[in-house]
């Protein structure tokens, strides 16, 4: 099977607007939205690269880029190898000047469009916040249990696992979700009562067994679906699962699981390294931590009393 290493740009407007574009008739994978760019060339470095088919492409002169993240997507015929770059500064108007449709879309619709396979994993790492809070297991709706919650969502987190191994009154999780709400926080729910057919609901967390048993995604793509692994084959599986961003653990010792053995920095990067989604890392994490976890290119931290 051949390999192609591509590159593409990542340009934003002053509203924010991700610019995209539409595969030409004739051109492998027709009528699919991307982020603009193309094949390396031969001798020619990733970063030659994107400022000349952004020169080509779009009629822009590409002034400061950096490297956003790396994926590599496999098709029946071929695999590519792609880097993603982001445009900091450019100079020029951004146009079709090769006949291509073109768009700027705010990053809550690009899931309208038909896109690549690769573009709807760049989505969510760009959207995603690099801080995944777990709620407490046990106690819920008790006055610390409140207060705890009260005080991430003042603390400014975005992201919340609400976390039970019994079954929630549905009338709590309703008033945890507006409280969500108030806060512009997505809630998952990780709770052995799951209703994957509730419409307004965030999204949901999977354990390890449950992605095995359901065996197919639960949830359209419009709710965030996250999901526990704890080995790279776990995590593949749960890629190929259809989630949405995975968490990998225990990647350092903890004080709730002693005598589990911790996969360890070097392994957590490894699963970063070969998946296309976004990867938390969960396990003795510390606010510390967290500099190190995006230099290792992982979407984060996750946890109970991370940060």
């Amino acid at each position: 099977m051949k390999i192609i290493k591509a590159v593409v740009g990542v340009l934003r407007n002053e509203n924010q607007e991700i610019f995209i574009a539409k595969r030409r008739a004739g051109q492998f994978m027709a009528g699919f939205w991307e982020l603009p760019g193309g094949k390396i060339e031969p001798n020619e470095l990733p970063e030659q690269a994107i400022v000349r088919e952004l020169q080509e492409e779009l009629g822009i002169q590409v002034q400061h880029i950096s490297l956003h993240q790396t994926m590599t997507h496999a098709y029946s015929d071929r695999i590519v190898e792609l880097s993603i770059y982001n445009i900091n500064q450019y100079q020029g108007t951004a146009a079709g000047i090769e006949g291509q449709e073109i768009a700027w879309a705010a990053i809550d619709a690009l899931l309208a469009y038909n896109l690549l396979p690769t573009m709807k994993a760049f989505i969510h790492a760009i959207t995603l916040p690099d801080k995944y809070w777990i709620t407490p297991a046990k106690n819920h709706g008790s006055d610390d249990w409140m207060l705890k919650f009260n005080q991430k969502l003042s603390q400014g987190v975005k992201l919340i696992q609400l976390r039970s191994k019994i079954a929630l009154d549905s009338a709590m999780i309703e008033e945890i979700k507006s409280k969500c709400r108030q806060y512009d926080a997505s809630l998952l729910l990780n709770t052995p009562n799951k209703d994957f057919s509730l419409p307004d609901c965030d999204g949901y967390h999977l354990t390890t067994e449950e992605m095995y048993i359901l065996k197919t995604r639960p949830c359209p793509a419009t709710q965030l679906l996250g999901i526990s692994t704890h080995s790279l084959t776990e995590a593949f599986q749960a890629q190929a699962f259809g989630a949405d961003f995975i968490v990998i653990s225990p990647v350092q010792a903890t004080q709730t699981h002693p005598d589990t053995q911790p996969i360890g920095w070097d392994a957590a990067k490894e699963v970063v390294d070969k998946l296309n989604i976004p990867v938390y890392f969960l396990g003795g994490m510390q606010e510390q931590d967290l500099e190190k976890t995006l230099q290792l290119g992982a979407q984060g931290i996750a946890g109970v009393s991370a940060f």
